[in-house]
């Protein structure tokens, strides 16, 4: 139960932590760093107490008790599932995913200050712990996750120029370092189906392929190890 409260109380502060990455992005790695711990700006009473901001508020309070309870519930999982030996890289893993997906949904984008770590972490986590990939692996693993989308770009760019984002293919490139060549593959072609539903579902020829890609590496994560 102690990392289902984890979880909770993280879960809690993704929609905030996504409202300020939204205040600032696009923006430098370096700048981003400084901008998500410099403390916001306090509105005036008076637009506090306006109707519409209250509404506002609520929304976000019962969104954010919704992140927290999604979250915990997963992070239980992953302690039910993998056990407690290197469940912090483990958590590490799925509550920087579910973050990107907030962030993706809300603004289309993944922002470096996110995935670059997730990639880094990703190599000594294969190098130090991992019994399911070995260091090779995964720097296999990341090249294929950041040169295949971009093969796919060259392809099909004169369909569609936006076809994959650069924070896309640095998604990709960090969930390869953490899962090896065999299991990203996997994970890609579960998120293509996903973000083809997801465009059916919606009636939308774009969108964010973040959150397709986060749901699909979540399950190949429970499903293969």
């Amino acid at each position: 139960m102690f990392y289902a409260a984890l979880g909770f109380v993280f879960g809690c502060f993704i929609p905030y932590i996504a409202r300020r990455f939204a205040k600032f992005m696009p923006a430098t790695f370096a700048y981003a760093l400084v901008e998500i711990f410099r403390a916001g700006k306090s509105l005036p009473l008076e637009k506090r107490q306006d109707f519409r901001y209250k509404k506002l508020k609520n929304k976000f309070l019962w969104r954010s008790f919704v992140c927290g309870i999604l979250t915990s519930l997963l992070s239980f999982a992953v302690f039910w599932h993998f056990g407690e030996i290197g469940i912090y890289w483990h958590l590490f893993f799925i509550w920087s995913l579910l973050l990107l997906t907030e962030i993706d949904w809300r603004m289309f984008l993944l922002p470096d200050i996110l995935t670059i770590p997730l990639l880094i972490i990703g190599f000594v986590y294969a190098a130090l712990i991992a019994d399911w990939t070995f260091a090779a692996d995964s720097a296999l693993g990341a090249s294929v996750g950041y040169f295949m989308p971009v093969l796919a770009s060259l392809l099909l760019v004169w369909k569609n120029k936006d076809m994959f984002g650069g924070g896309d293919i640095k998604l990709l490139a960090a969930i390869g370092a953490w899962f090896g060549v065999e299991k990203l593959i996997y994970t890609i072609l579960l998120s293509v189906i996903l973000f083809a539903l997801q465009s059916l579902i919606l009636r939308q020829r774009s969108g964010a392929y973040g959150p397709s890609v986060v749901i699909s590496a979540i399950v190949i994560a429970f499903y293969f190890f």
